[in-house]
């Protein structure tokens, strides 16, 4: 999440109860989580695995609960609670507003753009020109959708991240990582009927231009799918996934979060994805392989009763 205008470092010790070690004249222009951290960024950490990771990231101040060596320009923001501290901010600049109306005052809606009568519209979503936006679903506050964009009954653009901070020492083991940002949908998209595409945790979910969604499509959070890219039914993808351009997604597939899928591929009909796939080949299979070896290897387990059956006739 970007801030309407950089903030001093200062002022966010003082609103999150934080004593400042380092830069201590910066300017924070936003918050991120740490899989996408900008330079000028907060961002939080609160486990000693992920000390090293976050201070030498491209985020330019880090929330932390302990005082540590750090690179010359950056700051730390020492506090008990990281967590709580991120969470605060986020309420700060991204509070919770209430909507009684179906389609919020402060909603930009393009020229030539129809919503059906039961879709939800909420505050500071951006519409652009010539969309449709069918009944029955909810873009939610700080969405963003292009020009010549469809949108297809039950669908949800923007519901929160499946993200939590988890625990084990405390009561509620999980605890909810405030969702801040946005689902950012290109011109020329269609998007099938009852899909659900969250928003980012604190940056944005990006739907590439042309790119066509079938039904009961799940993205989640932070993921960008590229331009032009085709997902049939029951497509699920997780978090922070790098879907490049041209990419095919046939009905069923499986995709693990933190991944990359090169230009251009093609996974077959339920392959499952555990692990970043080059560009330009079509896979099958779980966990995904080149399509053609698995075909062969098929070929191979059919022939084994009969290969059995020579050696043992011997």
């Amino acid at each position: 999440m970007q801030f309407p205008s950089p903030v001093s470092i200062q002022w966010i010790a003082e609103l999150i109860g934080a004593s400042v070690k380092g830069n201590v004249n910066g300017q924070a222009t936003g918050i991120n989580e740490i899989h996408k951290v900008e330079r000028g960024d907060l961002v939080f950490v609160d486990h000693p695995k992920y000390y090293s990771k976050c201070i030498n990231s491209d985020a330019s101040f880090i929330i932390i609960n302990k005082e540590t060596d750090l690179p010359e320009g950056k700051a730390l923001l020492i506090t008990d609670n990281p967590f709580e501290a991120y969470c605060k901010i986020v309420e700060h600049f991204r509070p919770f507003l209430p909507s009684q109306k179906m389609v919020s005052d402060s909603a930009l809606i393009g020229e030539g753009s129809f919503i059906y009568p039961s879709a939800f519209v909420g505050h500071h979503v951006r519409i652009g020109k010539n969309c449709v936006i069918h009944p029955n679903v909810s873009i939610m506050d700080h969405c963003v959708i292009g020009d010549n964009v469809i949108i297809q009954s039950g669908t949800v653009i923007g519901g929160d991240a499946f993200y939590y901070n988890g625990k084990k020492d405390r009561e509620v083991w999980y605890k909810k990582m405030l969702s801040c940002g946005r689902v950012v949908i290109e011109d020329f998209v269609e998007i099938g009927a009852n899909c659900t595409i969250d928003r980012g945790v604190s940056h944005d979910t990006v739907i590439g231009q042309g790119t066509k969604f079938d039904n009961m499509i799940h993205i989640g959070h932070d993921t960008v799918v590229g331009k032009n890219c085709l997902f049939a039914a029951n497509v699920i993808v997780a978090g922070v996934v790098n879907i490049e351009n041209g990419v095919t997604i046939w009905g069923g597939c499986i995709i693990n979060k933190t991944l990359t899928i090169g230009e251009n591929a093609i996974l077959l009909g339920r392959t499952g994805v555990g692990s970043s796939l080059a560009g330009n080949k079509t896979y099958w299979g779980a966990p995904a392989q080149d399509a053609n070896d698995v075909k062969r290897e098929m070929v191979w387990i059919k022939r084994i009763p009969q290969l059995w059956e020579k050696v043992m006739g011997k």
